[in-house]
């Protein structure tokens, strides 16, 4: 599958979560291509990159050469992972010349919404117990609650008012999946839930970067999205307070 003059490739990365995801988009005129593959959660993505990019690559038929964008997901999610992938895509993208579109884990998440939900609740896994959340109005843009790091129970608390202004409300994401229990007893057969696996986002992210190309930014200026602050600055201050204590 040898890429033709002229078309768009674009190399996208997500290492928001554990496994996370690498794609490549080709885009020729009308006929558009992607692959997408998982990343192996049983290595550190420290370990697996950039080797999982240039295997997706070669499963194009694509050089790095021939990349004319990347995208990559900017968070939330692991803050390891995330800054990993994002040094990893910045390196990439210096190194070509080429511009990166950053995508948030809530935007790629979106992209893999159904259109038979009033209302969009996305929920990636922040560990300690909690989920990174926004509730997104039915068109998958206006934030009817923006992002915030919280326990599944007070998301869902925080968002009673507005949940009650839907009859069904589509849930995504891996916090989704690991704390569906608590959305269906306190949500019933109002959530939409998905849980065979969590979408992966890097096919997103490549689908986003070709539409909105104007996105695109210098990679010095990629920044990830946290919502709440790393946990070793959280563990530094405990210990801070407790020798203060």
């Amino acid at each position: 599958m040898k890429i033709d003059d002229g078309a768009v490739v674009i190399l996208a990365l997500d290492t928001s979560s554990a496994g996370g995801s690498a794609a490549v988009i080709r885009a020729d005129g009308d006929r558009v291509v992607t692959i997408e593959r998982a990343g192996d959660a049983t290595r550190s993505h420290g370990e697996r990159l950039p080797l999982e990019l240039m295997a997706v690559l070669r499963e194009a038929e694509a050089a790095i050469q021939e990349v004319e964008r990347f995208a990559v997901v900017v968070g939330p999610g692991s803050f390891t992972g995330l800054r990993v992938g994002i040094a990893t895509i910045q390196g990439l993208a210096l190194a070509r010349g080429v511009p990166v579109v950053p995508v948030t884990s809530f935007e790629a998440l979106a992209w893999h919404a159904s259109g038979s939900t009033d209302a969009v609740a996305l929920w990636v896994e922040a560990h300690r117990g909690e989920v990174f959340a926004t509730l997104l109005a039915p068109d998958r843009r206006a934030v009817l609650s923006p992002a915030a790091a919280l326990k599944p129970e007070a998301a869902l608390d925080a968002w009673r008012d507005q949940l009650a202004s839907f009859s069904r409300v589509q849930f995504l994401g891996d916090g989704a999946v690991r704390y569906h229990e608590i959305i269906r007893d306190r949500l019933g057969a109002q959530a939409q839930l998905d849980l065979q696996a969590a979408p992966m986002l890097a096919g997103a992210a490549a689908s986003i970067a070709r539409e909105s190309p104007e996105r695109a930014v210098h990679p010095h200026a990629l920044v990830p999205l946290y919502v709440r602050r790393p946990d070793v600055e959280l563990t530094r201050d405990r210990r801070e307070a407790a020798s203060k204590g």
